[in-house]
């Protein structure tokens, strides 16, 4: 058995992690909205047609934020739509998808099911084929008390209370040619900036995202960062990355490291923001919102053949990956990624939460929701990981890959919540071939007791859940033995693992 050694200790902070970072996301696209969270007809649902049994999953994955209505769907969004009375609301061809879209379900519906659900929105704004004025119109209309005409059409609407909405997302990948109204790095810098401004002398309070690379391979990256923040620094407080990851080569060892790419990734934009702040002699930090990840790549085929065969469907199944246990292992990597950077990443939005590239999912045939593989990672993350994160010194083996060298064995971070005097240490073994001993020098930590160890493991990668049989799912292991301030614990190859301690 492989062994690799680690040192935790309560003065290795990184930072306290934002709990924004468990975030998510929902877009108008495919069975997201409609017969996801929003089923009137289901004996499922509440008196507002949303999934109860939804809702619940939703809360035990405790998401505090949730992007809205972005993706590709807001380059082309006309939020004035999806207000007011339901009856008298257009049906619209929706571009981005080639959907129909019915704007059944609205911007006021929403933030109810956030308020039901116990998260916040994250709001994105159409950039794309619409500008600034329309923007400013639906911030007053959200945030604005009353007295203006926006604030007053909400009210005649039916909420008298602003939404008070605090994030703003100032389009959604503006860099990439697939987008409606796709800009060059300074069109789209100088509207970032003017939207910006106008938007911020509205309501001081908000905090606005500019939009960055669309993933790490795009030509303009990181050359689009550099344009467009140097014109928007001064305005804005976090630029934006979107990565998804697949294993389209069957190659597992090489899938798990793709963690590192994303790494990799996060430190270039950090790079790139911290070389606008000094050119500018700038003061502040541009902070990252991660605002689009997950493992994406199981229902490309199909979502072609919807989109051009049989185009302009309502909520047609589009993007419905069923995930297998090594996408739960690649999720739990990425997920420890974003904690390991929580000094500058403070948002980020697992893409999407219900039945689009989901770890909810909800049966065609109006049967109950369902948890995917990746349910468990990032419910494990969010419950466990609010506090402050540790930065863990790590000895391990190493291993090549087909695309990626020196790849650890061992992929690790921990977080210290000071509130609840609990420890909680995430660690994937990525080799998929041993197990492997892990030693933790724990004497930072006195009076810290051992309380579970948790795992997420299987002999088949390609393991999957479905509804009514879920084959992949966490178990509590006797693993782990904490002596004297060294804590002994057994990694299985190929293994999610959450070691928790109290005092």
């Amino acid at each position: 058995m492989k062994q690799s050694r680690m040192i935790i200790d309560k003065a290795f902070k990184i930072s306290e992690a934002d709990k924004r970072i468990y975030g998510s996301f929902i877009e108008h696209l495919g069975r997201a909205v409609y017969d996801g969270i929003y089923q009137p007809d289901s004996p499922l649902s509440d008196e507002d047609g949303f999934r109860k049994d939804v809702l619940e999953m939703v809360k035990e994955l405790d998401v505090p934020i949730v992007r809205y209505p972005s993706g590709n769907f807001v380059s082309n969004f006309m939020w004035e739509d999806s207000v007011g009375p339901v009856e008298d609301r257009p049906k619209r061809l929706e571009l981005a998808w080639r959907s129909l879209e019915e704007n059944k379900i609205g911007l006021n519906e929403f933030a109810k099911w956030t308020q039901k659900a116990g998260s916040e929105m994250m709001m994105a704004l159409n950039l794309g084929t619409r500008g600034i004025a329309d923007a400013c119109n639906l911030l007053e209309y959200c945030n604005h008390p009353g007295g203006t005409k926006y604030s007053d059409m909400r009210i005649r609407h039916g909420v008298k209370d602003p939404h008070n909405i605090k994030v703003w997302c100032l389009g959604n990948e503006m860099d990439g040619p697939w987008q409606l109204g796709h800009k060059t790095m300074d069109e789209y810098g100088r509207l970032a900036e003017e939207t910006a401004k106008a938007m911020k002398l509205i309501d001081p309070s908000i905090e606005l995202v500019s939009c960055g690379s669309s993933n790490l391979e795009m030509p303009t990256f990181p050359e689009w960062e550099a344009t467009t923040l140097n014109y928007a620094y001064d305005h804005i407080d976090y630029v934006s990355l979107h990565q998804y990851y697949g294993n389209k080569n069957n190659d597992t060892e090489d899938f798990f490291a793709l963690s590192d790419d994303m790494d990799q990734f996060i430190r270039s934009v950090i790079a790139t923001c911290d070389y606008v702040k000094a050119k500018k002699r700038g003061k502040k930090n541009i902070n990252l919102s991660f605002d689009e990840w997950n493992v994406w790549f199981h229902s490309n085929e199909a979502d072609d053949d919807i989109m051009t065969n049989h185009p302009w469907q309502a909520a047609p199944p589009l993007l419905e990956d069923v995930y297998t246990f090594e996408d739960s292992i690649l999720v739990g990597l990425m997920l420890i990624t974003l904690m390991k950077h929580a000094d500058r990443v403070k948002m980020a939005c697992m893409a999407q939460l219900v039945n689009v590239i989901a770890p909810i999912m909800t049966d065609k045939n109006g049967g109950p929701a369902w948890k995917q593989t990746i349910f468990y990672p990032f419910m494990h993350a969010s419950r466990y990981g609010r506090g402050v994160v540790l930065q863990p010194l790590v000895d391990t083996p190493v291993h090549d890959t087909e695309t990626h060298e020196n790849v650890t064995d061992l992929s690790s971070v921990s977080v210290w919540n000071q509130e609840a005097d609990e420890l909680t240490i995430f660690a994937v073994n990525r080799n998929t071939k041993e197990d492997m001993e892990l030693i933790t020098d724990l004497r930072s930590m006195e009076g810290y007791q051992l309380t579970e160890h948790i795992v997420l493991e299987s002999n088949d990668m390609k393991l999957c859940n479905s509804a009514g049989q879920e084959l992949v799912a966490p178990r509590t292991v006797k693993r782990s033995t904490l002596d004297g301030g060294r804590l002994t614990s057994m990694l299985s190859k190929a293994s999610w693992n959450v070691i928790r301690l109290k005092k």
